[in-house]
């Protein structure tokens, strides 16, 4: 039985798969840079963004949520791989990264679109901001997501190579968004982020 496997049988929900990847170290690659599998990061306890939307993905099929991600460009070229899912027709996500305000969200958005813009203000510090976003089925990869024991970069670049939809905001909102980033660092969790 995989590491995902056993975890489903305790972490049924979405929010349940968001708390557990709270508990769990960042995986800042300090060895190099990696795009484990979900049994390889799970099993070694340490996740990025892209490893947690596979983990999360992994744990939630199990469930009857496909394993789909969407991935948030940045004009930095820092992007961010979240894992999506819809409840009653409303869109949410599971998510991992170093800034709280970058993890997931509730079912609570109305469209991928809407989901995608719900990341936008926290994205925006010294270099970050949103450009686009796509939605894309983990199979889709033509990778061994779930259990490789090799790091699956041919999955990031599937999702690079991905037409994004464009996001675009006024320069007066992303200006006022960068002053008060680089007033007051990151945005912090909000009522209704997980």
């Amino acid at each position: 039985m995989t590491v995902a496997e056993k975890l489903s049988k305790k972490l049924k929900t979405p929010q349940q798969v968001q708390r557990y990847l709270r508990t769990l170290p960042y995986n800042r690659e300090k060895k190099g840079e990696t795009l484990a599998s979900a049994e390889t990061a799970l099993k070694r306890g340490r996740l990025h963004c892209f490893e947690a939307a596979f983990a999360a993905a992994a744990i939630l099929e199990h469930h009857g949520y496909p394993p789909r991600v969407m991935s948030l460009e940045s004009k930095d070229n820092l992007d961010h791989v979240i894992y999506v899912f819809q409840e009653k027709g409303l869109w949410g996500s599971v998510a991992l990264s170093r800034d709280d305000g970058l993890h997931g969200r509730p079912a609570q958005y109305r469209s991928a679109r809407d989901l995608a813009w719900s990341y936008y203000d926290p994205y925006v510090d010294k270099s970050g901001k949103i450009t686009g976003y796509q939605v894309a089925h983990l199979d889709d990869t033509k990778t061994d997501w779930r259990g490789s024991r090799r790091n699956v970069w041919k999955a990031e670049q599937y999702l690079i190579k991905l037409k994004h939809i464009r996001i675009k905001s006024s320069l007066a909102r992303y200006k006022k968004l960068l002053k008060n980033y680089l007033e007051n660092g990151p945005i912090p969790r909000r009522k209704g982020w997980w």
